[in-house]
């Protein structure tokens, strides 16, 4: 197996968060994403598919249109950027052709750090948004692999998103991030996704009567649906908190995004662990 020696990156950082969806960066890494953007580094969220299919009512390319929008709406709440692909959402594949535009957005992007889903998760676009990013790792260093964009001199460290799935294991994570003071940042930015947040998802789980219809109304309502997730995150890995930041600052942690590492990218160590996550303790 190829071996990298471990890199420290120069400042500002440049990260990159592969989703499957629109609203999928937000949701699992909203939080993290603010932290980096509010110490001047580079953030670029992506999206695999074309949003064309997530909704009860819409659909097509005026859906795809709307929820591009909803997008570039969110990421501008921090600054971020928004790309995204024109995969028919529902019917995402790990192709050749798709694992071609990875190392290209990838060797474009040139990132210190590739954020992504797990490889085991309920959606099938999920799954091969992880399978695509986890095979497009190590090639980004091949120059006879897509030729006509420079290649990397280095493997970027990978890490998977947080989610709640058991099995064939669950979240086992190299960095847990307190959130707190970016939860009402993460929540300003999925209130821009209107579509999901306040019309399909809760159709998806029969609980659209309980969203309010004024604007105001629904970004108080907002926390119920989305914090609890982030809640349970910072109780399930509360050791791991108190190890980060110390007992007492640790205990007290209501809000936390979680990040496994993947050794198919770059080296995750003591030595580079504090440059790429330069907001945790000693970090920077």
């Amino acid at each position: 197996m190829p071996r990298f020696d471990v890199r420290v990156p120069e400042t500002p950082l440049s990260v990159l968060v592969v989703g499957a969806h629109f609203d999928d960066c937000e949701v699992r890494f909203g939080g993290t994403a603010t932290k980096y953007r509010e110490l001047g580094h580079d953030v670029t969220f992506v999206c695999m598919t074309n949003g064309e299919a997530g909704h009860h009512e819409q659909g097509g390319a005026t859906l795809g249109q709307r929820r591009r929008a909803e997008a570039d709406d969110s990421a501008a709440v921090i600054g971020a950027e928004y790309v995204a692909f024109d995969n028919p959402e529902g019917e995402l594949e790990p192709s050749v052709d798709n694992r071609r535009d990875v190392i290209e957005l990838i060797r474009v992007v040139e990132p210190d750090l590739v954020f992504t889903h797990r490889p085991n998760d309920y959606h099938p676009d999920h799954r091969y948004t992880s399978r695509l990013v986890q095979d497009a790792a190590y090639m980004v260093t091949v120059p006879n692999i897509c030729p006509q964009t420079p290649h990397l001199t280095y493997n970027p460290v990978i890490c998977y998103l947080p989610d709640s799935f058991e099995k064939p294991y669950p979240l086992d994570p190299a960095v847990v991030v307190d959130i707190d003071e970016t939860m009402a940042t993460k929540l300003d930015m999925l209130h821009n996704h209107t579509s999901q947040m306040y019309e399909w998802l809760p159709y998806n789980i029969d609980m659209l009567d309980e969203v309010p219809d004024d604007e105001e109304e629904r970004r108080e309502w907002l926390p119920k649906r989305y914090a609890p997730r982030n809640r349970d995150l910072a109780d399930r890995f509360r050791d791991e908190l108190v190890e980060t930041y110390g007992e007492a600052h640790g205990e007290s942690v209501e809000f936390a995004e979680a990040f496994e590492h993947c050794e198919f990218g770059g080296p995750l160590t003591e030595a580079n662990r504090d440059a790429l996550f330069p907001f945790l303790p000693n970090g920077g």
